[in-house]
């Protein structure tokens, strides 16, 4: 992280990401998500958990807010923000993971759910020994 670029505001993610998560389309599952994710610029993307009868078509907060990103033409990112609505600790899916790390493995992830306290991770940590795009070179 640079100089220029800004630290992230963890407290400012959690609120964005509890709050995109009550938008959150869950009929099947009555879990919602919400993911905030800050750029290297400072600009926050969110994205919530769309379900789908389809199960293989949800798509997960985590996976919606990057595309939004991604869309917007960010490439580069500091923090993850995640916020679930059960009880337990709702840690992001493989897949989620995967498409995070096309991005870079020093993202900081914060995970908190309803009745958790927040934890912070990289994904570094969570995905260990993972498939990078250098792999494929």
């Amino acid at each position: 992280m640079s100089n220029s670029t800004p630290k992230p505001d963890f407290d400012a993610l959690a609120t964005a990401a509890r709050e995109v998560a009550e938008r959150a389309y869950s009929p099947y599952s009555n879990v919602r998500v919400g993911a905030a994710l800050q750029a290297v610029d400072g600009r926050v993307f969110v994205g919530c958990n769309v379900e789908n009868a389809s199960f293989g078509a949800t798509i997960c907060a985590e996976r919606s807010a990057l595309v939004a990103a991604v869309a917007a033409g960010a490439r580069e990112f500091t923090a993850l923000s995640i916020w679930g609505s059960p009880q337990a600790r709702l840690m992001p899916c493989g897949m989620c993971r995967q498409m995070l790390v096309e991005f870079g493995l020093k993202l900081e992830i914060q995970v908190e759910s309803a009745g958790t306290e927040r934890a912070l991770f990289t994904l570094e940590e969570l995905v260990p020994g993972a498939v990078v795009p250098e792999s494929l070179r």
